[in-house]
């Protein structure tokens, strides 16, 4: 009974997509960013007169913590009103209790974040399936971009490690798990931040946990500090560790031969973290004010 009433809130909290124009406008401006970040991917295939493997586009793009940050971000947008408070939901509260109803709105922040990601996954598919095969080997494209250094040029960031310890489908579905962990503690972040602060809270929060992760970055820190060359190692190493952006990165992992974190550890920390925000969320809806003014049942 408890399960389908969690299911009945996911789908009620789906159904509030149809002709709304804020969901339309996140997948707009979704493809619209996979088709800047992809596009340098074909016109350099283009240029070598090289074909990719059809996944490549979306590892080179989502294998860097910046593309990884923005397409984040969008989500805001996708989950502008949480915690999905509207017309219909004095009348599922009055037929389930606020854990449930919270296990519900969990539920569909997981599935929304999901076909987010597939989306997005799919879009840089799509915009390069002209000059691209289904065979899980790296192209020659891949192999320009990652042993001649062009990669750095066109800042499509095409790592030898990549090539050499993993293969396309497998490294894309670390990716797209990586992803998909990020951007669920992200959620359940603004989950949180919602329940004990407002909407205004949740989006503060969201906005400086992701400035949090873009800052702690190696290259900005010895920007900032001024950190000699041979130091660097060790400052890319914490980061790995503290920035959950940088964690979200694929090749920032340890694959056998440093002190990164290693892939497992990564989403372990991940669900760790989502789950005491989960469970801080739990809390905070009991003392949550429902605010029903405007809607047909509340005042």
């Amino acid at each position: 009974m408890k399960l389908r009433q969690i299911i009945a809130v996911a789908a009620y909290d789906f159904r509030q997509w149809r002709r709304n124009p804020r969901i339309v406008l996140c997948f707009c401006l979704a493809f619209i960013l996979c088709f800047l970040l992809s596009d340098k991917a074909v016109r350099f295939s283009r240029t070598y007169g090289s074909i990719m493997q059809i996944l490549e586009p979306f590892i080179w793009t989502f294998g860097d913590a910046n593309s990884i940050l923005l397409s984040s971000l969008l989500l805001i947008l996708l989950f502008a009103d949480m915690p999905f408070i509207s017309a219909g939901t004095p009348f599922l509260l009055l037929r389930i209790d606020r854990k449930t109803w919270v296990l519900g709105q969990a539920l569909y922040i997981v599935a929304a974040t999901t076909v987010y990601l597939l989306f997005v996954l799919l879009s840089t598919s799509f915009i390069c399936q002209s000059r691209s095969f289904l065979g899980n080997q790296w192209s020659e494209t891949a192999a320009i971009l990652g042993y001649s250094g062009a990669g750095q040029a066109v800042a499509l960031p095409a790592l030898v490690k990549t090539l050499e310890l993993s293969l396309p489908y497998a490294c894309t579905a670390w990716i797209f798990a990586l992803m998909l962990l990020y951007t669920l503690l992200l959620m359940f972040l603004m989950l949180l931040c919602n329940l004990r602060f407002g909407q205004l809270g949740g989006v503060i929060g969201v906005l400086g946990f992701s400035l949090y992760g873009f800052l702690l970055n190696p290259k900005t820190i010895q920007t900032i500090f001024q950190i000699p060359d041979e130091w660097m190692y060790k400052a890319n190493v914490a980061v790995g560790w503290l920035s959950p952006l940088n964690q979200a990165t694929y090749h920032m992992h340890n694959f056998g031969y440093d002190l990164l974190p290693k892939l497992w550890q990564t989403v372990a920390i991940f669900l760790a973290l989502i789950a005491l925000l989960f469970f801080l969320s739990l809390r905070a809806v009991r003392r949550y004010n429902f605010s029903f003014t405007g809607t047909e049942g509340g005042t």
